[in-house]
């Protein structure tokens, strides 16, 4: 059938990755009228940092005629990711549960758009806790769709659908793709003419241990965390000096400025005012000996050897106030309030905090 005929309406899940990407086109090929959606949150890591996985997906869309929505991920994504029903993987990645959850998004669109399937890049066997059999038939369940999710990468290693069983999509068309390597998509992008796309893999932040690490003090010390916290988890070097006061430390120059433009009223942002040093926020509760590690720390990760160094404060609402810090404190001082990194003290509301031993003014024993 001509391509510019539509046999059947679909809604499309497009991540902006190479397996959504050659779905899209192969039914765009059989002249299904798609509309993406792309889901979106902070923890996306699949493209490059000054585009984003919403702009390649906005991009596909675009080079294929395809409209497109963006759904974000809001906070009831984030309760389900809290205490995940079905486990997480390697870090705080609910992967069946997300799963889940798109799907049923997507379900709820479905009579609005005039759709009577949905399309996915999944591909069996490639992702290790979402993509095997058993949990592909689980999810299919969960989400209300059983017999309406259609693969087109790995549709003849399932039962055939619905859409295939009334002739809306081909069947010998379709795929029989299966396991981790990417050999068999890339030679497929060859063939359809797919040439750009930035991350064959994709990646959930979720998976990273210092991200994970991360999250969990999150949720333990500030319950009532919104949108900006969660944006905040992926920005800097991150440090609990007590039960009230976490700090994020700038890692270059664009990190730095990003923090700045993140604090919010009551937060306080140090910068270096004598040397070249990151920029600090702290976010929450301060007390003098807080503020005090605060000024060494700042120096402890410095490019600079000097003898005096000047830090500048910002309480944001509230205008400048400047302040000396000593230095000389080694940042290997700071190892055990780390929150995600290796060797630190992982706080998970209750126990004793490292900041107890910084009370006892000596700095060295952190260090040890």
């Amino acid at each position: 059938m001509d391509s510019g005929q539509r046999r059947g309406a679909a809604v499309a899940l497009l991540s902006g990755g190479l397996d959504s990407t050659l779905a899209v086109k192969m039914m765009v090929d059989q002249g299904i009228g798609l509309t993406a959606v792309h889901f979106t949150s902070p923890f996306c890591n699949c493209s490059p940092r000054k585009a984003g996985c919403q702009h390649q997906a906005r991009k596909v869309a675009a080079e294929f005629g395809v409209p497109i929505r963006v759904v974000t991920k809001g906070m009831d994504y984030m309760r389900i990711v809290e205490k995940a029903p079905h486990g997480y993987g390697r870090g705080m990645n609910p992967c069946i549960d997300c799963r889940i959850y798109m799907l049923r998004k997507v379900a709820g669109m479905m009579d609005e758009i005039g759709a009577s399937f949905v399309v996915t890049g999944e591909v069996l066997g490639q992702r290790p806790m979402s993509q095997h059999r058993q949990t592909i038939e689980l999810i299919e369940r969960e989400s209300g769709l059983a017999g309406r999710i259609l693969r087109p990468l790995s549709a003849h290693l399932f039962p055939p659908t619905l859409p295939e069983i009334e002739g809306i999509v081909e069947r010998g068309r379709l795929l029989a793709i299966a396991g981790r390597s990417r050999r068999d998509q890339i030679a497929l992008a060859e063939e359809l003419g797919v040439r750009d796309y930035p991350c064959p893999a994709g990646g959930c932040l979720l998976t990273d241990p210092e991200i994970a690490g991360r999250l969990r003090d999150l949720i333990a010390h500030v319950p009532d965390y919104g949108p900006r916290d969660l944006v905040l988890l992926t920005l800097g070097r991150h440090f609990r000096l007590s039960p009230a006061l976490r700090v994020v430390l700038g890692r270059s120059q664009a990190e730095d400025e990003r923090l700045a433009a993140l604090a919010a009223p009551g937060d306080a942002v140090f910068a270096p005012e004598n040397f070249r040093g990151p920029t600090l926020l702290a976010v929450g509760v301060m007390d003098p000996v807080s503020e005090r590690w605060i000024g060494e720390m700042i120096p402890a990760h410095s490019q600079d050897d000097r003898d005096s160094y000047r830090v500048r404060k910002e309480i944001v609402g509230n205008g400048l106030s400047g302040g000396t810090a000593v230095g000389g404190v080694p940042r290997r001082a700071f190892a055990a309030l780390r929150i995600g990194g290796a060797g630190a003290k992982q706080a998970r509301g209750t126990g004793a905090f490292p900041h107890e031993e910084m009370r006892s003014g000596t700095p060295e024993g952190l260090g040890k």
